[in-house]
């Protein structure tokens, strides 16, 4: 059964290249062993840096079940998840993934995480990226407030 469904990635996968939406990325998301969600790389052609087909099959599962909760089902993909994959990929709850191309296929075809999984290990003084907190007290004040009016908020729902 896992076959069929790395299969499908992988068909996913082609279908990006060869319709032109982006790289050569496919996923599937499945649930008691029945597809609930698709995603294919559409980077380029939505000009969305985050429309790898990972998030875009977490997006399209979460859509189809009406939950943002992806507990208990597994993903497939084409290639190793990328870090912000990765991320979304915990975020979601996900708690299997199976894939076919390793990080080092991908990078000799120019596609390499290394720099971003250095990046996000480093404290923010080292990164790249400039990345600081605001030091204005009445900016933070307000912000705190924010978070606290979520935490008395009665209808809130804990993700």
């Amino acid at each position: 059964m896992k076959n069929q469904f790395i299969k499908e990635a992988i068909k996913l996968a082609h279908q990006s290249v060869h319709e032109h939406h982006g790289g050569p990325f496919g996923a599937v998301i499945v649930k008691d062993n029945k597809v609930i969600g698709h995603g294919i790389n559409q980077v380029t052609s939505h000009n969305d840096p985050t429309a790898h087909a990972e998030i875009e099959a977490i997006r399209d599962a979460c859509q189809n079940i009406q939950s943002f909760s992806l507990e208990g089902c597994t993903l497939y993909a084409s290639s190793e998840p990328c870090p912000m994959c990765l991320s979304a990929i915990y975020w979601a709850r996900i708690k299997t993934v199976l894939y076919a191309n390793a990080y080092e296929q991908a990078t000799q075809i120019g596609f390499d995480d290394q720099f971003i999984f250095k990046e996000l290990s480093l404290p923010h003084r080292k990164k790249n990226l400039s990345i600081s907190q605001i030091q204005d007290k009445s900016v933070l004040n307000e912000a705190l407030a924010v978070f606290q009016a979520w935490e008395d908020s009665s209808t809130k729902k804990h993700y």
